[in-house]
């Protein structure tokens, strides 16, 4: 085991405080002999953070050992929004809102690591899946030199029993549902929930109504037709409805209109990064929401060169978030293309919400390139002539023309 190669004297964990990160925590503690500093992050996934820092101290951890921090401005405007300029999905659906997560929490576990002196960083991620790449490629960018500890892929313990068995030899308290396996498991942060696992694995089979967290379904939102406006500036939602927000604030409002109409539910089977194919059920439901009105405002303010270019360097951009390399210098360099793209992108969506479904229905902007005059079918219109159409067809049918001949000439 890696764990004997190395003497860790203190180690900053990412800690929820659920049953799982509670076990790594006195995991660490009995296997490493080391002192552990936990950091809870506020992402907005709804719950309360104060019994996280009371089982930390039952746990034995001193009080100035323990972070929690309300990052969740900082997530939606340094991470979700500069995303959502790109109009990131991975493989075309996902809004990737686990991805846009992680790399956040590297970094504040690698600036407490700064702070305490802690020689190593903990991540509760499984050795199957996606997090585990995205926690330590964030790590080793931000600080080379860091010894990574991944308990998943270190500890014995083969079953969920041997688990439990090990939280009551060391009296952590396990909550009545935690004692069987958990029918799927859940992330979530204010831009998503994700469940997998378990009742999901099987991908023809519907995921059960109860998964859902974050959105009614679809059939049982109300008969009656939402209708909002979104304003942009330089391509970042500012305002629902006229009323100026805060990026989190807006996001939260968006996440209960999309909510109560039904919005922002997907069931994917996706390609992990580590190789295999899992099955997730998302619910994004203001992430939704903030797609189509971006699209909306880019439609009338992006010249069509840029727009297409966006489209095509997008997979790869969602792609690189998805796989972890947020900090890459790859990813910084789209992103200052994205921002150059979005100067412009000002201005005013109205939407239409309903059961499920979010349709653009108008956008304007000061910046606008649509020209009614240009496009009209009156007359008296001077900057177009109908007749110049004839010669930029010719010379774009000219090569086909060329191999139409060819063709005609061999046979």
């Amino acid at each position: 085991m890696s764990h004997t190669t190395k003497s860790i004297k203190r180690v900053v964990l990412a800690y929820s405080g659920g049953l799982d990160t509670s076990i790594i925590l006195k995991w660490l503690q009995t296997t490493y002999g080391c002192e552990v500093v936990t950091f809870t992050a506020d992402l907005g996934q709804g719950e309360e953070l104060e019994p996280a820092r009371k089982k930390a101290q039952l746990m034995g951890i001193k009080d100035e050992h323990i972070f929690i921090e309300d990052v969740r401005e900082e997530f939606v405007r340094d991470y979700v929004f500069p995303m959502f300029r790109a109009n990131a999905q991975y493989e075309g659906l996902y809004l990737l809102g686990t991805s846009i997560a992680r790399p956040l929490i590297a970094k504040k576990q690698i600036e407490i690591a700064r702070k305490v002196g802690a020689d190593a960083v903990s991540h509760g991620a499984t050795g199957k899946g996606n997090d585990q790449v995205r926690f330590e490629l964030g790590y080793y960018a931000l600080e080379p030199g860091i010894h990574v500890i991944a308990p998943w892929r270190e500890w014995d313990f083969k079953s969920r029993e041997s688990l439990i068995a090990f939280a009551e030899q060391h009296q952590i308290p396990i909550a009545k549902d935690k004692r069987g396996e958990a029918p799927f498991s859940v992330d979530a942060n204010l831009l998503h929930s994700s469940s997998e696992g378990k009742v999901l694995e099987d991908p023809w089979v519907e995921p059960p109504e109860y998964v859902h967290m974050r959105t009614i379904a679809p059939e049982d939102a109300p008969d009656v037709v939402t209708e909002i406006t979104i304003d942009f500036e330089k391509g970042d939602a500012v305002a629902v409805n006229g009323e100026k927000m805060s990026p989190a604030t807006l996001l939260a409002a968006l996440n209960e209109l999309g909510k109560a109409n039904g919005i922002g539910r997907l069931d994917l089977v996706e390609n992990r990064f580590v190789g295999m194919k899992s099955r997730g059920v998302y619910e994004t439901p203001g992430g939704t929401i903030l797609l189509q009105a971006h699209r909306g405002i880019e439609s009338i303010t992006l010249d069509r060169g840029a727009a297409h270019l966006k489209d095509e360097l997008m997979p790869k951009y969602a792609e690189l978030i998805y796989n972890g390399f947020w900090f890459s210098p790859e990813r910084e360099m789209l992103q200052s293309l994205i921002d150059k793209s979005q100067e412009k992108v000002t201005g005013r969506v109205r939407l239409k919400l309903y059961k499920g479904n979010v349709r653009v229905v108008g956008r304007q902007s000061p910046y606008s390139l649509y020209d009614q005059d240009l496009v009209t079918f009156e007359e008296g219109n001077v900057a177009y002539d109908h007749r110049d159409a004839a010669g930029f067809i010719k010379l774009n049918a000219l090569r086909l023309r060329t191999l139409g001949n060819r063709e005609r000439l061999r046979s």
